[in-house]
């Protein structure tokens, strides 16, 4: 398994204010990802001039701010299969978010810090 990108990001139930926060730390919006889950969850994926990268993810009623890991891996099945040999589980139960452009899944550790596990499935891999 390799990892290809490593990175915090928030999940919040206003990400209006994170983002205008990052923004005033110098970072800017490059890319954003709607509709995740066939719900209203909006990812936007931030980047610094030094190539620092954060996400801020939007859920709606989202209790409260939670960070995690945002671990992009070259092979899902194997990172996810080394994850739970390690005790973590799927915040998702079973289910994982395919959204045609990625697979994905919060992955929850014992302690209960988070790993948003991601694999980009590239247009000629589709």
């Amino acid at each position: 398994m390799k990892i290809t990108s490593f990175n915090p990001g928030l999940i919040t139930g206003n990400a209006e204010t994170a983002i205008a926060l990052f923004e005033a730390l110098g970072f800017e919006q490059r890319h954003t990802k709607t509709g995740i889950n066939d719900e209203d969850i909006t990812t936007v994926r931030m980047k610094d001039v030094n190539g620092f990268h954060v996400d801020v993810t939007q859920v709606d009623n989202f209790p409260r701010d939670i960070m995690a890991i945002r671990m992009n891996v070259d092979d899902f099945d194997e990172a996810y299969e080394f994850l739970t040999a390690r005790g973590f589980k799927n915040a998702q139960g079973e289910k994982v978010t395919d959204t045609g452009s990625s697979h994905a899944t919060m992955m929850v550790s014992p302690s209960g810090f988070a790993i948003n596990l991601i694999k980009h499935i590239r247009k000629e891999d589709r």
